[in-house]
C-alpha cells in the first residue's frame, strides 16, 4: 500500500510545474504522480491515476479550473482539490468552494503555505488564504453579521491550538516538539492565526484569550 499522498499539477505553466514538484519532492510523504496543462488534459489523468490530491490552477486552455472542479469531483471522488492561483478575488474563492474545492492558496504564498494548506486538506479541513477569509465572509455576511462574527471560530483546530499555546508562553520550539510539528509549521499557524484575529504581538493575544475564556489566569 502506499503511503504516500498522491498529487496531480494542473498548471499550463511547466516552469512553476517543475517548482512545484521540486517543492513536493523534498516532502518524504508526497508523491507527485502526474501533471497536466490544461482542463482537459487533467480530467484525462484524474479519471486514470486517481490521485488523493489534485493542485489545480484557475487559468487553463480549454476548460478552467473553476469549471473542472464538478468534473473533477465526478472522475475523481476521492481526491482534494487545492486551488493554486494567482487571482486574488473573493468571488473566484466563493465560487471555488462552492463547486466543491477544498481550500484556495494564492501563487505568491505557495513558498510559505503550500504546505500547510496540503497538509489541512488533507486532514479534511477547508483551507483559505489568510488574507483572503475576511473579505470572504464580508461578502457573504451583512455587515452585522460579519463584525458580530467570533473571529477566533474563522481559525482552524490547529491554528487554534498553537496560538493557545503561544498565549500560555511556550515557545516556537516547544510547540514544535510538543505537537509533533517543525518550527516552521508552527510559525506559519501562528502567524497566520495572528493575522486572521487581527493580533500583532503575544500580548495583544494574551489580552484575546483572556478576555474571550480561551485560557485562564491561573
Amino acid at each position: 500500500m502506499n503511503s504516500k499522498t498522491t498529487v496531480l499539477l494542473a498548471d499550463d505553466h511547466a516552469v512553476l510545474r517543475a517548482g512545484l514538484r521540486l517543492l513536493l519532492s523534498q516532502e518524504a510523504h508526497l508523491q507527485v504522480v502526474g501533471e497536466a496543462e490544461s482542463g482537459l488534459e487533467t480530467l484525462r489523468l484524474a479519471e486514470e491515476l486517481q490521485p488523493d490530491l489534485i493542485l489545480l490552477d484557475i487559468s487553463m486552455p480549454g476548460l478552467n479550473g473553476l469549471d473542472a472542479i464538478g468534473l473533477l469531483r465526478k472522475r475523481a471522488p476521492e481526491a482534494r482539490i487545492l486551488i493554486l492561483t494567482m487571482h486574488d478575488d473573493v468571488h473566484y474563492l466563493r465560487q471555488a468552494l462552492q463547486n466543491g474545492a477544498s481550500g484556495y492558496v494564492l501563487k505568491k504564498a505557495a513558498d510559505v503555505e503550500l504546505l500547510s494548506a496540503i497538509q489541512a486538506v488533507m486532514q479534511g479541513e477547508i483551507y483559505v488564504h489568510s488574507s483572503m477569509t475576511r473579505s470572504l465572509l464580508e461578502d457573504i455576511l451583512p455587515p452585522s453579521q460579519s463584525t458580530d462574527l467570533e473571529q477566533w471560530d474563522l481559525l482552524s483546530e490547529r491554528e487554534k491550538e498553537v496560538l493557545r499555546l503561544v498565549a500560555y508562553g511556550y515557545t516556537a520550539q516547544e510547540i514544535a516538539d510538543q505537537l509533533a510539528l517543525s518550527v516552521k509549521t508552527i510559525e506559519t499557524y501562528r502567524a497566520r492565526g495572528m493575522e486572521k484575529l487581527g493580533l500583532s504581538s503575544r500580548a495583544a493575544l494574551v489580552r484575546f484569550a483572556l478576555s474571550k475564556g480561551i485560557i485562564s489566569a491561573e
